[in-house]
Parts: structure tokens; sequence; C-alpha cells
């Protein structure tokens, strides 16, 4: 009796799916999206430089007049996700802030957001890896040295970055749920085992990570061109300078590399270890 009323769960959960428009295809195109808005947003921060008082803690109690244990850079992202969420950003689970708030209520209208994913692995997140990541070892490679004193349109588009990462990185979970799904057999037993070398293995396309690898460095070839008028577009290749991209196309492919995929399938693997809890 209980196996039977297990396959009628996993029979409803997938009828779910089909009413919410949850599929392969529609979680690659988001994925896809991302990736503008990624390349986008590591150009804005390549236009100011490391501008690093804005980080230390000693430097914005200096500016208070009393101590701090907070940079400017992390007063700046918790007040700013206070404000958004009281404007409702984070009613939909594809946002996660970095800084958790309760919020007793919203200024923004009311929207019934789907809730595709599974609910005691919705949430499964690597936002503290994230903030490690970009501040610790993305920032010091996409920013030139120097100190221009715009911190706060600087730290602004921290933020940006910042977001922007976790919305891809965290969505891990979407594909997770997506892949589970077509698959309910072998990713059961599997989760069942709590194999997760498995699992990672299972989930893996390496081919597919190559195109993503190889498309987001030509965006980033793409939208970092200078363009002018009384020439050719400059792109970077043959003759030209790598310093004439705005932000450069082979850092992008590293952090597709190093971190956005490896912490993309680390989200997918926790999220599937808690799909049938």
């Amino acid at each position: 009796m209980a196996a039977m009323d297990f396959y009628r769960y996993l029979t409803l959960v997938l009828l779910l799916h089909m009413c919410s428009g949850l599929s392969l295809d529609t979680v690659r195109e988001f994925l896809t999206r991302e990736e503008d808005t990624i390349v986008f947003s590591l150009i804005e921060r390549a236009k100011y430089p490391l501008n690093t008082p804005a980080y230390d803690p000693a430097a914005a109690a200096a500016a208070a007049g009393h101590l701090h244990n907070a940079s400017f850079a992390e007063m700046f992202v918790r007040e700013s996700e206070a404000v958004q969420a009281k404007a409702g950003r984070y009613q939909s689970l594809q946002e996660i802030p970095f800084s958790p708030f309760r919020v007793p209520f919203t200024l923004a209208p009311p929207f019934n957001f789907t809730r595709e994913l599974y609910p005691a692995a919705a949430f499964v997140n690597v936002n503290d890896d994230i903030w490690s990541m970009y501040f610790n070892q993305l920032l010091p490679l996409l920013a030139k040295n120097g100190d221009d004193g715009n911190y706060a349109a600087t730290v602004s588009s921290d933020l940006v970055c910042l977001q922007a990462l976790s919305r891809r990185i965290n969505y891990g979970r979407y594909v997770a749920e997506v892949k589970f799904i077509g698959d309910q057999q072998n990713y059961t037993t599997l989760i069942r085992n709590k194999d997760k070398d498995a699992l990672m293995k299972l989930l893996t396309s390496e081919a597919q990570e190559d195109v993503v690898k190889r498309r987001v460095q030509k965006k980033a070839m793409v939208f970092g061109q200078n363009v002018t008028l009384d020439g050719p577009v400059e792109t970077g290749n043959s003759n030209s300078s790598q310093a004439n991209f705005e932000a450069d196309p082979s850092l992008v492919y590293k952090l597709y590399d190093q971190w956005v995929i490896p912490l993309t399938k680390q989200v997918e693997v926790e999220y599937l270890l808690h799909r049938l809890d």
C-alpha cells in the first residue's frame, strides 16, 4: 500500500510539473538568459577600480566614528536586501537573500508564484560560498587596482553581480528537480543510498558544460567590444589586445569553469539528497 501511495505521489508531482511548465527546455532557456545578465553585470563592475576601503570594516568604522564589525559593502548589501524584501523580491523562490530577513508584510501587489520545488529541499543554497568566491577570488581578477572613491556605485554593482550569480547557481534546484522527474528510478535509488559521487556523475554532462563555457566566453567578447563609428569593431582577436574588452572573456570562462558550474552541481546534489525527505 505504501509503495502504491508513493507512485501515486510521483504521478501527482509529474502532473504538477506539466501544469507549471517546468521542463528541461525552460530550465536551459532560463540559464541561457542568465548568462547575459551575468556578463553585463561583470562589465558594469569592471568599470570601477578595486576600491579596497569599501570592503574594509576598519574603514567603515573610521567613517562612522565608532566600531563596526562589517564593511561598507556588507552593510550596503544588508540594507539593500532589507528594502527589497519589503518590496517582495524574495517571495519568488528564485531569489535568495545573502542576509535572511523575516518580513511580516510586503509592499508589492500579491502574486501567486508557482512552487515547482520540493518543499523539503527548497531551502538548499550556496550563498555563503558565492559570497566568499566573489570577494576573495573573482573580484581581485575582475577589477583593476586603484581607488576612485565611488564606493556606493561600486558596491551597488557588486550587489547586482552577487544577485545574478546567486540566482543562476541556486537555480540548480530547478535543474535537479527536472532531472529527477525525468529519471525517477535511477535518482531514487542513488538518493536512498546517499551516494553523492554517483549522483554527481549521473547529473553531469561534460559536453554540455563545455558548450556553456565557450558560449559565455563568446558573449563576453561580443558584449564587451569597443564599438567605433569610423572603423571595424574591435573584438580583441588577432592583433587586438585583451585589454580592449570591458571584461576579460577568459575570466568569464574561468568563472563558469571553476565556480559557477561546480557550485551549481553542488546545489543539485544537495537538493536531490533531500528530494525524498
